[in-house]
């Protein structure tokens, strides 16, 4: 059955017209027996329905819209208020003619007509008897008939057959009342209270769910108990359609509750978003999406984003995978695929910028500047995998910003001291919770470029844990072959990387992985010398400490013979960092009298100097007088730079024994030993007597004992020594010396001479023992460097000797016996 649906019309309800107008709606069959015997007119106005058919004792509202159709009500409410009602054939006819209607209807009493503001009329009407047209007598200014009432065959009280459909009427009614949603539950309690077999009969058959067709049908059943049959059937049909509509709907409607709840709950949300300023969900999707119309990806990498794309819009914006999924995304967008910056090709103009910030590091700047007249000619070149090896504080890490600069690039830096977790090269998969991409997908979408100068500092401190080895992670990255599609975990594809100028810094090469260090070139960087720290301090350090302490370039002033004093007496040091923390304390002096407005000095003195960082400490190590035979100046070198090394020996009464003191290492005490052995088979040749050596004892000795000493270097300077002892005579003043000895006397090359000249200028040397084969190193320095200093090439321990120890004897030395 349908819904009885209240009409509203203009703020006033059907129930309310009712009860306006004093209706009864349920006939009772007393009202029935006194409709039946009322008699109908023999002529009519005939009303036509387009889509409602009217039984006999219901009530129904009805719009009338038509200018016939308002007249013939207007009329008819005038006079009788007696009408007849027919339906439409085809109700899509705007005006029936006596071919478009139904020849049986009913005839209808007029209750009410209302006037409605949209123009429209509605009228209450009620019906009383079936009819049959007989003839039409007009058609204008509407339809009038004649008419002749159709009796209906009624079965007899009691009936039984009858009785029972009438039963089944009323109680499948009512279940069709609880099965529909639609049907308010007032209506079984009108099903209930009808008592008159034929009202409830063309009541039920006037509600059904049914076509205009079959209800029309229904009123032209002449025989009450086919009719009631007819209905029962028809109401059987919509029984089974509702508990069928009702089961599919129990199966699906807790998907359906939960998705509408969820849509809902979005739709909330992002109206809440965009209250709140916010973008929603779907304006994010769409926002990427034109931004990867911008994108320079190519063919598989537009796919695998599009894939991912349409993965998020299918997930859940309340899951946690929609952030992962979000982030992921957003890092795709904002890394610069195929987006390279413009290389400045200027060759003199990335020259002057290297010499305007770093002076010295000639090899260096060749070396760029090679790299750039290469990718000049060629364009397409891949970037070279640099390592600058050196000491601490020689500029290292500030240079790859002046390389940037010289390169037009952006400048990039990660430290890499102490990571031991190998994700924060490569990543983490993006599945784990707090997942990132690795720290060189990260500086990439820093910098946005596919081609920065990328400074890998302290690559030598990476260590190992349970956590991977960081050191083999980056053996793709630092490798020209296979860089060109490092995979990252959280990328989860490859990015290249070949077009990165990657610049690794360290101050030791023992400590990195050959594999790694094999991948790399290396570029030494080695100390500086007196001057070229001179020069550095009046360039570059003394501004700087100047501007960042708030004071201008005429407030303070240090000459070269003052910085060169501050180098010398307060700094032992490859590198500037140390004298920049001195030059940092004048500075500060000034400073403090300048706001106190004390008097000082602005034009800096060596008084001054003492004043400030007060007495030199540094300046005995310049020199170790040798008027004590046994001593010899070597050369070291450090992690720092290179160092001097005096080497003291003695000896005393006793069987030929030997001992060693001052933190030596394996190496260092094999060198002592190597260079006695060849003492004793080569007495006679160094006049030496033999019951010298069996009848002394000697003992080697390295100042600053608290210092491990390890290395071959010091070979011949041990030899020496001993040599000096034994003879008692003297070596020879100024004279440093480094070298590796065998057991047949000869000396052998080694490492770090540039550290260890410089070290040995410091120290004011002026004449220096190397082995021939170390030439080549005298070489690669500037010979600005070597003013000042002599070079003694040597093959063989007998020249070291005769160039380092004098005829002269000790003055006031005992004869060894």
């Amino acid at each position: 059955m349908s819904n009885q649906k209240i009409l509203t019309l203009d703020n006033l309800s059907l129930q309310e017209i009712n009860s306006e107008a004093e209706l009864i709606p349920l006939l009772t069959p007393e009202d029935e027996e006194e409709m039946n015997k009322e008699e109908l007119p023999l002529d009519l106005p005939i009303l036509s329905l387009r889509n409602m058919v009217l039984f006999p004792g219901v009530v129904i509202p009805i719009t009338a819209g038509r200018d016939k159709s308002i007249k013939l009500i207007n009329d008819a409410n005038a006079s009788g208020k007696v009408i007849g009602v027919v339906a439409q054939i085809d109700e899509s006819v705007e005006e029936p003619t006596p071919n478009d209607v139904h020849k049986i209807g009913t005839v209808a009493r007029i209750i009410r007509v209302l006037k409605m503001p949209d123009g429209n009329t509605t009228v209450i009407l009620q019906g009383k008897k079936r009819f049959e047209i007989d003839t039409f007598t007009q058609e204008e200014p509407y339809m009038k008939a004649t008419i002749k009432e159709v009796a209906e065959d009624r079965p007899e009280n009691n009936d039984i057959e009858f009785n029972s459909i009438v039963d089944s009427i009323k109680e499948l009614a009512i279940e069709i009342i609880k099965e529909s949603p639609n049907i308010p539950s007032e209506a079984t309690f009108a099903i209930k209270n009808i008592e008159s077999n034929p009202f409830l009969i063309n009541f039920v058959s006037s509600n059904m769910n049914l076509s205009v067709i079959d209800k029309q049908n229904l009123l032209s059943i002449h025989n009450l108990k086919e009719r009631a049959l007819e209905t029962l059937r028809f109401m059987n049909l919509e029984l089974q359609k509702l508990e069928l509509k009702n089961d599919i709907q129990s199966k699906v409607r807790f998907d359906l509750d939960q998705q509408q709840r969820e849509y809902f709950l979005q739709q909330q949300m992002k109206t809440i978003q965009e209250e709140l300023g916010g973008v929603s969900h779907d304006a994010e999707i769409d926002e990427m999406r034109e931004k990867a119309k911008s994108k320079k990806w190519d063919k598989k990498t537009g796919e695998h984003f599009n894939k991912e794309l349409s993965k998020l819009q299918r997930t859940n914006p309340n899951s946690p995978d929609f952030g992962i999924q979000r982030n992921y995304l957003e890092l795709f967008l904002e890394l610069p695929w195929n987006e390279f910056s413009k290389d400045n090709f200027d060759l003199k103009r990335a020259q002057k910028i290297l010499d305007r910030d770093h002076h010295g590091l000639d090899d260096v700047k060749k070396r760029i500047i090679e790299h750039l007249a290469v990718l000049k000619l060629r364009n397409d070149m891949k970037s070279p995998i640099i390592c600058l090896y050196g000491p601490p504080g020689v500029g290292k890490t500030s240079i790859g910003k002046s390389i940037a600069e010289a390169l037009g690039r952006e400048y990039v830096r990660i430290s890499l001291g102490g990571l031991r977790d190998e994700a924060e090269i490569r990543g983490h998969r993006k599945t784990y919770i707090g997942a990132m991409p690795g720290r060189i997908i990260q500086s990439i979408k820093k910098a946005k470029t596919s081609n920065p100068v990328f400074v890998l500092d302290e690559i030598d401190k990476l260590s190992t844990s349970h956590n991977g080895d960081p050191s083999s992670a980056l053996l793709e990255v630092l490798d020209p072959e296979q860089n060109a599609d490092f995979h990252d975990n959280f990328l989860e594809m490859g990015y290249d990387l070949s077009k990165v100028m990657f610049i690794a810094t360290s101050n030791s090469l023992s400590t990195i992985q050959p594999a790694l260090r094999d991948r790399m070139e290396i570029i030494n960087m080695s100390g500086y010398t007196i001057e070229e720290k001179v020069e550095i301090a009046k360039k570059h350090l003394l501004p700087k400490q100047l501007k960042e302490h708030g004071l201008k370039p005429t407030d303070l002033q240090i000459d070269k013979k003052q910085l060169e004093k501050i180098v010398v007496g307060y700094t032992r040091e490859s590198g500037v960092r140390g004298l920049e923390k001195k030059i940092a304390q004048m500075v500060r002096h000034a400073a403090k009298s300048i706001a106190m407005e004390e008097e000082y000095n602005v034009k800096v003195t060596n008084e001054d100097i003492i004043n400030v960082l007060k007495a030199p400490r540094l300046e005995r190590d310049k020199y170790e007088n040798n008027d004590v035979a046994g001593v010899v100046t070597g050369l070291a070198w450090t992690s720092v730079g290179g160092d001097i090394l005096f080497i003291e020996s003695s000896v005393s009464k006793g069987k030929g024994t030997m001992s060693m003191t001052g933190n030596l290492g394996t190496v260092m005490k094999e060198s002592v030993t190597i260079a006695l052995e060849y003492i004793r088979s080569n007495a006679d040749s160094l006049s030496i007597a033999p019951e010298v050596l069996t009848s002394n004892n000697i003992h080697i000795h390295v100042p600053s004992g608290a210092t491990p000493k390890d290395g071959p270097s010091a070979g011949i300077a041990m030899l020496t020594s001993m040599v000096s002892t034994f003879t008692q005579k003297k070596v020879k003043k100024g004279l440093a010396m480094t070298g590796e000895i065998t057991l047949r006397g000869k000396v052998l090359p080694v490492g770090g001479i540039k550290e260890k000249i410089l070290a040995a200028k410091r120290a004011n040397i002026k004449e220096i023992i190397l082995c021939e084969e170390n030439k080549s190193d005298i070489e690669e320095i500037n010979p600005d460097y070597l003013k000042g200093l002599t070079f003694h090439y040597v093959n063989r321990m007998s020249e070291v000797i005769d160039i380092a120890i004098t005829d002269q004897k000790v003055k006031n030395a005992k004869k060894l016996s």
